[in-house]
């Protein structure tokens, strides 16, 4: 890409930013609008067709690879989203937990650790129904919901490349699926003082609910269940799927055919649909509307960052980022506004470009670069977890926050306005990313 990026204009990058800036704002304010799925496509349309058409018409070979390797991407991280989405989607936890602060962290705690196995939107649509279900005797459950956000739908899935869809581009641009293991210490970090933070405020709040409501709470009690069960047996089959990513490629090189994987995982998905009972389904008010809407927003994205990742990978280390920690902050906070998988895959392109490396898989080397005192790998981690962590910081940093908040309201949880969630959550989690950035970044 960055042969390609020598010989574009920065002009380009304007299609890119339009596209992000009207994923921020048009919610805002022309949300009816932008909820229909056609004016979606006619926006991704508007910034991404004529990119590509330009791409392809007047950069040659280059840029047709360009194309085809984007596509390639996007067909791969949808078929992902997809799949993981619908058989999740066939999973319902029955039951009603006790809703105390040690019942409420455990499921927070675990909720953080499915988030890298189904991915952060599958964690999020498994545990809120039951957490709320767990809390509904209570008065005081806002800040429960505020930090199911941060923790499960967020900071939780910085594990594996199938938590969050930053770290499933990096794996499908050249990181090793096990690489993001590397990333633990800071998870922990992150997550720990998260719930700790969570722990303290929930003492507080339900030292105050009335003797009444805790009474009935205790009275509502039924243990947890499964209903679905044949679909953990099929998430398991698209785990297994990504990683056997390379002898799947090898068969799809052999056959001419680059979305092998991508096949196995849709088997799973139809097999969902055929074989798992349909009520758990149901019960979870599944709906394909949330998918369609990340397919098509995302057609945008991938088209129109063409130009911008190939020019940042060319001409990266023009901006005067050099530091680990110059990675985390500036990829993190545009990931709170924007949408983090492209914000990775530009910041990304920018570390290559600073320290003429590889691809991303060269950002994964342990070798110290001596013009900035630090390995590409420090780079990589500073960038990996702030697309993950501070998608935490807006309804919008990611997918399922606006999907939990939706879920809440209608259960009756009396939910805080955008800028009202922002406060909340920047009063948390600045301390805690600034902690991250001294122990781990500086």
């Amino acid at each position: 890409m960055s042969e390609l990026g020598a010989g574009l204009n920065p002009l380009l990058i304007l299609p890119f930013a339009g596209m992000l800036l009207s994923i921020a704002i048009l919610p805002l304010v022309a949300g009816r609008w932008f909820s229909s799925d056609r004016n979606r496509a006619l926006v991704s349309a508007l910034f991404g067709a004529p990119v590509l058409l330009y791409i392809l018409v007047s950069q040659g070979h280059a840029g047709v690879e360009a194309v085809f390797t984007t596509f390639e991407h996007y067909v791969s991280l949808i078929v992902l989203l997809a799949s993981l989405f619908v058989v999740s989607g066939g999973i319902f936890l029955t039951g009603e937990l006790l809703g105390t602060p040690r019942s409420n962290l455990a499921f927070l705690g675990i909720g953080a650790l499915l988030a890298n196995v189904v991915g952060t939107t599958g964690a999020a649509m498994l545990l809120v129904r039951p957490l709320l279900r767990a809390n509904r005797e209570r008065r005081y459950r806002t800040h429960i919901v505020v930090f199911t956000v941060m923790v499960v739908c967020n900071i939780g899935g910085m594990l594996t490349p199938l938590g969050d869809p930053p770290l499933f581009l990096g794996f499908l641009g050249g990181v090793d699926f096990w690489w993001t293991l590397r990333l633990f210490p800071i998870w922990a970090l992150g997550v720990g003082l998260t719930l700790l933070v969570f722990y303290v405020v929930e003492r507080r709040l339900y030292a105050r609910e009335s003797p009444l409501a805790i009474a009935e709470d205790v009275a509502d009690y039924v243990p947890l269940g499964v209903e679905g069960r044949i679909n953990i047996l099929l998430l398991l089959g698209i785990v297994a799927a990504v990683l056997a990513s390379e002898p799947l490629a090898e068969v799809g090189h052999a056959i001419h055919f680059p979305f092998v994987r991508e096949v196995v995982m849709l088997v799973m998905a139809g097999l969902s649909l055929r074989l798992g009972p349909a009520a758990p389904r149901a019960k979870n008010e599944f709906s394909w509307a949330p998918i369609v809407e990340v397919a098509v927003v995302f057609a945008g994205i991938f088209a129109s960052m063409i130009p911008a990742l190939a020019i940042l990978e060319a001409r990266g280390g023009e901006l005067g980022l050099d530091q680990p920690w110059m990675f985390y902050w500036a990829t993190g906070l545009l990931s709170g506004f924007l949408d983090n998988a492209p914000t990775y895959l530009t910041f990304a392109a920018t570390a290559i470009g600073l320290l003429d490396v590889d691809g991303l898989a060269g950002l994964t080397s342990q070798a110290v670069v001596p013009a900035v005192g630090h390995a590409p790998a420090s780079f990589l981690a500073a960038i990996s977890a702030g697309a993950v962590m501070m998608g935490a910081i807006t309804y919008i940093g990611n997918a399922p926050n606006f999907m939990v908040k939706s879920i809440a309201e209608e259960s009756g949880v009396k939910m805080p306005h955008f800028f009202g969630y922002m406060a909340y959550a920047l009063a948390v989690l600045v301390p805690v990313f600034a902690v991250v950035t001294l122990v781990f970044f500086v």
